[in-house]
């Protein structure tokens, strides 16, 4: 697949927060620290292969952007969704909790180089650039990360219902306005469509979050979002009961998501793609996808760094 696509959370973002102060804020823990922290699940199948550190706190520290409903989302004051699950599913392997916070995209690379987040789990998109830490125009711009790669998705085109203005493809985009969330690839996509359409000018308006791009479409002041087809088929299935959105097109450029873990923590970065092994092989896996039918992004064993 390109890197140019896919969750489109971008590399060229991190450039911005590279020397910006880190935006995450605690949204929903997902779990009793307290109780956590006390290891007591030291008899997990896979706990001795954790770092010392992360098995005398029983925590593992997860950053999230959790607005990509049905990967990650705030219900009730939780974090829920796709991620969170399979995190749950993995713990139970290495007998420590996953602690979702919620915050920017922007900040979760930050957030590992800091030391805050111990791993970003955020259908963050496996990209080489990533891997090595640039920018998308080959700056160095971080340390770059690891990743294991648990999901693979494609791109789909959400519209308003009835789809009103015929768009089946990213070139039938020229001469009109989309809108995206701001500092993702989808919005990169959209700046390399525009160059493509040359003097039919396509007018991209970017946002803070999908939710506002969303609305933004829906209201007719824009005829496409952009967004991984599990995400955009979330809404269209959701969103005004089903009546706001659809999704057309078919899904292309398939890429991979990864729990990224800082390059000095081989330990963890090791353990957790054990984990992922293991949750394959037993099933459990496969019951997340299917609760929240994502069984077309299943991945048949667990990679480090497989994204291009």
């Amino acid at each position: 697949m390109t890197a140019a696509i896919a969750r489109r959370r971008t590399v060229a973002a991190l450039s911005l927060v590279f020397t910006a102060a880190l935006t995450l804020a605690g949204c929903g823990d997902q779990t009793d620290s307290d109780s956590a922290a006390k290891g007591k699940s030291n008899d997990a199948p896979l706990f001795s292969a954790l770092p010392k550190k992360i098995q005398d706190a029983g925590v593992i520290k997860v950053g999230t952007d959790a607005a990509y409903a049905p990967m990650e989302f705030t219900e009730g004051g939780k974090i829920v969704g796709v991620d969170p699950d399979i995190a749950d599913a993995l713990g139970k392997q290495l007998g420590v909790k996953f602690e979702f916070t919620s915050g920017s995209f922007d900040g979760l690379i930050t957030s590992l180089d800091t030391g805050r987040q111990d791993v970003a789990m955020s259908s963050v998109n496996d990209t080489k650039q990533r891997q090595e830490g640039k920018d998308d125009k080959g700056a160095k711009i971080g340390k770059g990360v690891d990743f294991v790669d648990y999901f693979s998705s494609g791109v789909s085109l959400l519209v308003k219902k009835g789809n009103p203005q015929g768009v089946k493809s990213l070139d039938d985009l020229c001469g009109r306005t989309v809108a995206v969330q701001r500092g993702t690839l989808s919005e990169e996509t959209f700046k390399a469509q525009a160059v493509k359409c040359g003097p039919n000018k396509l007018t991209i308006q970017a946002f803070d979050t999908d939710v506002e791009a969303q609305t933004r479409v829906k209201a007719g002041g824009a005829v496409a979002d952009l967004n991984d087809f599990p995400v955009a088929a979330y809404i269209a299935k959701t969103s005004g009961g089903g009546n706001d959105f659809e999704v057309v097109g078919s899904q292309s450029d398939i890429g991979l998501f990864g729990i990224a873990v800082s390059k000095e923590n081989t330990q963890l970065r090791d353990a957790l793609k054990e984990a992922l092994d293991a949750i394959i092989k037993d099933g459990s896996y496969a019951k997340v996808l299917e609760k929240w039918n994502v069984e077309d992004g299943a991945v048949k064993q667990a990679q480090l760094n497989a994204g291009q």
